[in-house]
């Protein structure tokens, strides 16, 4: 069956609850109307991504409420992934569909130790540069009926992320010795650190920290921090710090209060998001995005794929929903996205119905039933 729908070029198939991304991804790709069989004009067109581990069980949870709310959206579906590479859609059908209709919702791709093709570019890397997403933005909040040591976190992590340590220019120079290439340009720097003032502007922010260490890597990241502060100052009315990434650990876990918005080179951001998830209840609650010039592909901030409970019905719909919302709200589809946002609020915040990663003994299912009922 597989190979029959893989020759396909598209199948459509009418959304159905509990099953739809199932019947979705039996071939690569797919088209689902979430509000009835037939697609209306006018009506946004998302790629949408389910990803490895429990991405597709998360994604049909999005499905799901999004058919209860009615909302107007139609998916555009791929399975994309390295791991399951027979299956997988070829990487130019998807690039194609995200370019032609500017947004995608994304799960989490794993990656391999080992590429089955022995690149050491990662599909991520390679989907990132192909569509120039060189802007990823994570926004962490503190969440009603979420313990955690502090309270009232509210942090924006902007990572660069076409570049730098993430180069995939590695090689063994001599017999066990290899050497991996970091790349830092002038361009790209500039970009986010523009890019990072601009988001600070739009969203009434007030301080930009810039993380680095060029302290040691005097000329990479030196050259980062040095765009950093020259973009800076044309911004007078937004407050510039900057902070070497080993201190920014510590005080991040110490007094996240004191960060606004930071902009960060890429590998720091990896870490740094990852950092900050866990300062708010883990990967399961916070959701991220990642811009070019051109489209956005949402995708939960932190990159866990947690493949170790697929099919046990446990994971946290949270992040993606989210994701969900911020995908809304991003095509003007404000009162749907608000929608979403308020419901996920309303159970967090009852305290009744918890995935066990945030101290509850719900199942996804449950979560999402809950969700659904208080949509309205």
């Amino acid at each position: 069956m597989a190979f029959l729908n893989r020759s396909l070029s598209l199948v459509l198939c009418k959304l159905l609850p509990k099953n739809s991304l199932r019947q979705c991804v039996a071939g690569y790709a797919s088209e689902c109307y979430p509000t009835g069989g037939r697609k209306e004009e006018n009506r946004p067109k998302c790629t949408l991504i389910p990803g490895d581990g429990v991405g597709p069980e998360l994604m049909n949870a999005v499905l799901d409420v999004f058919e209860a709310a009615n909302i107007p959206v139609d998916f555009e579906n791929y399975f994309l992934s390295e791991i399951n590479h027979r299956m997988s859609a070829p990487l130019e059908d998807v690039t194609n569909s995200i370019q032609r209709n500017g947004i995608c919702l994304k799960g989490i791709l794993t990656t391999p130790d080992h590429s089955h093709t022995g690149e050491l570019e990662t599909l991520n890397m390679k989907l990132r540069r192909t569509l120039d997403l060189y802007a990823n933005v994570v926004h962490v909040t503190s969440l009603p009926g979420i313990n955690s040591r502090h309270s009232n976190v509210d942090i924006i992590i902007i990572r660069e992320q076409t570049e730098g340590e993430y180069s995939a220019l590695e090689h063994e120079s001599v017999p066990g010795v290899v050497e991996c290439l970091k790349i830092v340009t002038e361009a790209k720097s500039k970009r986010i650190a523009k890019f990072a003032f601009d988001y600070a502007t739009r969203m009434g922010r007030r301080k930009v920290t810039a993380v680095h260490k060029a302290n040691i890597m005097k000329l990479g990241d030196g050259l980062f921090l040095r765009c950093c502060e020259e973009v800076s100052k044309l911004y007078p009315k937004i407050e510039f710090d900057k902070m070497i990434v080993d201190n920014t650990t510590m005080q991040m876990v110490s007094n996240p209060h004191q960060f606004d918005v930071m902009v960060t080179p890429n590998l720091y951001g990896n870490i740094i998001d990852n950092l900050a998830s866990g300062l708010v209840g883990g990967a399961g609650v916070v959701a991220g995005a990642s811009y070019s010039a051109d489209c956005v592909v949402f995708e939960p901030g932190a990159r866990h794929t947690f493949s170790e409970a697929v099919g046990k019905n446990v994971a946290n719909p949270t992040a993606m929903l989210l994701c969900a919302a911020k995908m809304l709200r991003h095509v003007n589809l404000t009162t749907y996205s608000d929608m979403i946002r308020k419901a996920v609020s309303t159970v967090l915040k009852n305290g009744k119905v918890k995935t066990k990663d945030i101290g509850g003994q719900a199942t996804t299912n449950e979560f999402i039933a809950a969700v659904i009922s208080s949509l309205h």
